[in-house]
């Protein structure tokens, strides 16, 4: 398994974001849970399917930027599972607390704004809002 000093200086690379591709890959990964080949991956993709070595070179990325670790399947062969280190809550916090900082000078109210005033929300979605915050309290 990747050490954990390693994964956090791999996370802290500047290349830590994932690409559309990456996040597709980590969302297969997420939605099994108990890690995967390659193959399994390669079949819960949709059309057109990748070539698997397309999918083995994505794997070997996302492992390099610290998002995945593997083991070798005993009897298998060559077989690797690849099991995310990185959960989908993870990088969700991350990737907003980084829009947060970059777009909206890391301002909720500008940003949560934005969201009402762009996304067209209905009055019942304000209200669910309004709701949510005062929850929280």
């Amino acid at each position: 398994m990747l050490s954990k000093t390693k994964q956090l200086c791999n996370m802290k690379r500047k290349d830590n974001t994932l690409t559309k591709v990456e996040f597709e890959v980590m969302n297969i990964l997420w939605d099994i849970q108990n890690g995967a080949c390659a193959w399994d991956i390669l079949d819960r993709c949709e059309e057109p399917k990748p070539a698997y070595t397309t999918v083995a070179t994505y794997l070997k990325v996302l492992y390099e930027k610290g998002y995945l670790d593997f083991h070798k399947v005993d009897g298998q062969g060559k077989t690797h599972r690849y099991v995310p280190l990185v959960t989908r809550a993870e990088y969700t916090r991350r990737t907003m607390q980084e829009v947060k900082k970059n777009f909206f000078g890391g301002s909720v109210k500008s940003m949560l704004s934005y969201f009402v005033h762009e996304e067209n929300l209905s009055p019942n979605e304000v209200k669910e809002l309004l709701e949510l915050t005062q929850e929280s309290k």
